[in-house]
């Protein structure tokens, strides 16, 4: 394998890699302090959220979002969280305004919207019901992502040991 053979060789490996290593970059986590159950049309729900940049690192210098929609897909709301005194936690005042059935995501202001699930709300002075749909948030790589990612790993320690190998072996003499 000549040099110019190798540089190509290794240009190709560096523009599979790349693009895969960047699925694994930023993102966070939302946590809530409390659900919205109980809560009645036209009542605040006061809630903390707490986001951690890769699910540790408090998250501090976003403007994270409480969004409602109702059930008719014509009623959308969002309601900005303000910075209280701990790092991290940002607290929102929400006001689902007419009884029926919402959805509520919190949008982290950073990588993405988490969506948190559906809510009934004043079903005739009944209690909230919650439905935390399965997880599919999309936080980390996808399997697609992780393959590409070992793929070209591979390649690329593939192409550097021939490289090396190749560099050590012995040659014949001229003349």
């Amino acid at each position: 394998m000549n040099r110019f053979t190798l540089v190509i060789a290794m240009a190709l490996a560096l523009a599979l890699v790349a693009p895969a290593t960047s699925l694994g970059g930023g993102w966070a986590t939302v946590g809530l302090s409390s659900l919205p159950d109980g809560t009645q049309p036209g009542e605040e729900w006061s809630v903390d959220l707490t986001v951690l940049q890769h699910g540790r690192t408090p998250l501090e210098g976003v403007a994270p979002r409480v969004l409602i929609r109702g059930a008719d897909g014509g009623s959308e709301k969002a309601f900005v969280a303000k910075p209280t005194a701990r790092a991290g936690v940002y607290r929102a005042r929400v006001v689902f305004p007419s009884a029926g059935r919402w959805t509520y995501a919190v949008d982290d202001d950073f990588s993405q919207v988490h969506q948190l699930g559906a809510v009934s709300i004043g079903a005739g002075g009944e209690q909230a019901t919650v439905a935390i749909p399965p997880a599919a948030s999309g936080d980390g790589v996808s399997l697609t992502g992780a393959l590409g990612i070992a793929l070209g790993a591979g390649l690329l320690a593939a192409l550097l040991t021939t490289a090396m190998r190749r560099r050590g072996e012995a040659k014949p003499a001229e003349g």
